[in-house]
């Protein structure tokens, strides 16, 4: 047996004749955030499902908290909490209620789940709304029962997919330092995300997925030391599809047009910078290259639904 938390190799999963995990092998080591980013159709929640054992595996092996899935998935379930990209609580029932039906699926009894309820419910800035019927929360407040409900049974892994997508700015910080407070307590996180600030903030290391594939695996740092040019002019303004077109053999850099946007990418922008102080009707942003940058490098830039 591994020491990991979760260990994956060599998965695969077909679905209508198209493998959509295909070979993806890393292991989640215990105390850590482990991201796994991609574009919509990556096979991100597919490989979030195998490994907890809700969806058979068509090759490779799963160890979860030391047991092997699916053949002990039940078992393996019960040191795992999680969070799925969408909010399934129960509207019938108030927020202490949708805690209570939860934890009852593992076994706690109703005494001991009641016990625990004030506890989950500050933790996520919900004290005081037990009684609360779920339609009257917003959408952050259901992101943070979903998360609140998911601690009911003390889990040490915890699966999180896509925990902040459609949230406002305010809600998605809370829930990040949520996280962290887990991640200080000894807990381990696998997380999915589209956000590139997420994973940079969150994660120590993490995986791009595409096709069904890891293409690059690191800490976020790492990938952008070495799969990325360290800066990035972003330019826009009136004629900025001309000044690209001439510039780019003289400039000696790469770049890539998104929309009314050129992005330049070097390891030295000063021909850019001088280029661009001539050109007044255009504005740009010089700044050093991100996660997302890295991101839009290795899947591409054209839109996936």
């Amino acid at each position: 047996m591994t020491a990991a938390a979760l260990a994956i190799r060599d998965l695969r999963k077909r679905y209508d004749g198209t493998e959509v995990v295909a070979g993806v092998s890393f292991e989640l080591r215990r105390g850590e955030c482990f991201g796994l980013l991609g574009p919509n159709g990556a096979g991100k929640t597919t490989t979030l499902r195998l490994a907890l054992g809700l969806s058979t595996p068509d090759g490779g092996t799963i160890e979860l908290a030391g047991k092997p899935v699916p053949a002990s998935a039940r078992i393996a379930r019960g040191a795992v909490g999680v969070v799925p990209q969408f909010d399934n609580l129960d509207p019938d029932f108030t927020v202490a209620e949708n805690i209570l039906v939860y934890g009852r699926y593992f076994g706690l009894a109703d005494d001991a789940i009641r016990a625990r309820t004030p506890a989950l419910l500050e933790f996520a800035g919900l004290s005081g709304r037990a009684g609360a019927r779920i339609q009257t929360l917003s959408g952050g407040m259901k992101r943070r029962l979903t998360l609140a409900r998911a601690l009911v049974n003390d889990p040490q892994i915890m699966f999180l997919d896509e925990p902040t997508t459609g949230l406002d700015p305010q809600a998605r910080h809370l829930i990040w330092e949520r996280l962290r407070q887990l991640l200080a307590e000894g807990k381990t996180i696998l997380l999915t995300t589209h956000f590139m600030e997420e994973a940079e903030r969150l994660c120590h290391r993490l995986a791009i997925m595409d096709h069904g594939r890891i293409i690059a695996t690191g800490t976020p740092q790492e990938l952008i030391e070495t799969l990325i040019e360290p800066d990035v002019v972003e330019v826009h303004g009136e004629g900025v599809h001309e000044w690209m077109e001439r510039e780019k053999p003289a400039l000696g850099c790469r770049m890539e047009l998104s929309g009314e946007t050129a992005f330049c990418y070097a390891s030295d922008p000063a021909r850019i910078l001088a280029s661009l102080a001539t050109k007044p009707q255009l504005r740009y942003l010089h700044r050093p290259a991100n996660l997302e940058d890295v991101f839009l490098k290795i899947t591409g830039r054209e839109l996936r639904d």
